[in-house]
């Protein structure tokens, strides 16, 4: 059976769209593009047109010239902006840009994406916080689905700061029995037919096969790969939706669901930035 994100996502979005028009002003969301990597700016576009979608004011910042000190500047106007409610800067940075120092720099309260180290500390201690948005809707999809989550064995390929490790911590969070592993995990195999539900997110396209999974386990591809001209997962999908009770698509499996999991990010920091003004 088909996890079909694009449908949950849309059912999500009219969800925030319903309550937005309900507020007294529109969430601000402020992206900030530092490349012109074009799978960066197909992001962008879509992260853009799904805010507005909903209702939300949408801001894009387009500039490749942004030094370190002037992104940083540009920054901290964005955070001591009351009409800006989420920040957003889209990874990869261009060359030459610290990573860490840019998100530490993002006010935690308008960390949409998650990455400010008080927002990773808060998942980490089971507190309230912004949840990167890939991991907050593959959680959220797995729901809607009513899969079991609780006591199941979930084995988790890929360590990254964006999806996988975040993840451990939501999983744990719900009392699943977590493995990670990665390109330095031996006899991947003898880990990856031991799972109930099992998350790829290695960037080699069609990297598991079905004889990576264990028959009835659930399967979700985060990968996004271009072969051939066609977007391509990390799991082998024809081959693997033979042996797997329910698995993902792509497209149309866990992108949708970032995208919806952004708006929901947004319109809790609006609705918290509201609060305490």
């Amino acid at each position: 059976m088909l996890l079909d994100g694009k449908a949950i996502s849309k059912t999500r979005q009219t969800a925030v769209k319903d309550t937005v028009q309900s507020l007294p002003d529109a969430p601000h969301l402020v992206v900030v593009l530092t490349t012109d990597n074009p799978a960066s700016q197909s992001y962008v576009k879509a992260k853009e047109k799904a805010a507005q979608h909903v209702g939300f004011k949408s801001t894009l910042i387009h500039d490749t010239t942004l030094d370190e000190t002037r992104l940083l500047q540009l920054i901290d106007t964005l955070n001591q902006d009351p009409g800006v409610h989420g920040i957003l800067v889209q990874l990869p940075l261009a060359k030459g840009l610290n990573v860490e120092r840019v998100m530490r720099a993002i006010d935690p309260a308008k960390d949409v994406d998650g990455f400010h180290p008080e927002n990773v500390a808060a998942l980490f201690q089971k507190r309230p916080g912004f949840v990167p948005a890939t991991p907050r809707g593959i959680l959220t999809l797995l729901d809607a689905y009513e899969i079991e989550i609780e006591s199941k064995h979930v084995v988790i390929i890929g360590r990254s700061q964006i999806v996988g490790t975040p993840l451990v911590h939501l999983f744990l969070h719900r009392n699943a029995t977590v493995t990670v592993c990665h390109s330095k995990t031996e006899d991947l195999k003898s880990y990856t037919l031991s799972a109930d539900i099992l998350v790829v997110a290695t960037g080699r396209a069609r990297m598991i096969t079905a004889d990576y999974i264990r028959p009835g386990a659930v399967v979700v591809d985060v990968g996004i790969n271009r072969v051939d001209g066609k977007l391509v997962g990390d799991v082998d999908f024809e081959a693997a939706s033979k042996v797997a009770s329910y698995i993902t698509p792509v497209p149309k499996g866990v992108g949708p669901m970032t995208i919806s999991s952004l708006l929901e990010n947004t319109l809790d920091a609006y609705t918290r930035q509201r609060s305490q003004s």
